[in-house]
């Protein structure tokens, strides 16, 4: 199992749709949400992914796809 640590910022249109929750169900991946900022017009989750590296590929393939943009984070995201 391969773990995961990023933060996704989702552009406008994309904020109110369960993205998060999509990419467990269509890709397998095990999801946390470790912070998260979300309002009307913006939104940002530090998001722990859990699954094959295969599964997290293709989960990150399809965020990109949508025009969530990925940065990877290091070290505990909850201070």
């Amino acid at each position: 199992m391969t773990a995961l640590k990023v933060r996704l910022t989702f552009p406008p249109e994309k904020i109110k749709e369960p993205i998060i929750y999509n990419i467990g169900q269509q890709f397998g991946v095990i999801t946390n949400i470790r912070r998260a900022n979300v309002t009307e017009e913006a939104g940002w989750v530090m998001l722990e992914m859990q699954g094959t590296s295969e599964q997290i590929e293709r989960a990150i393939d399809y965020l990109k796809n949508i025009k969530v943009q990925i940065e990877p984070v290091e070290g505990d995201v909850v201070q």
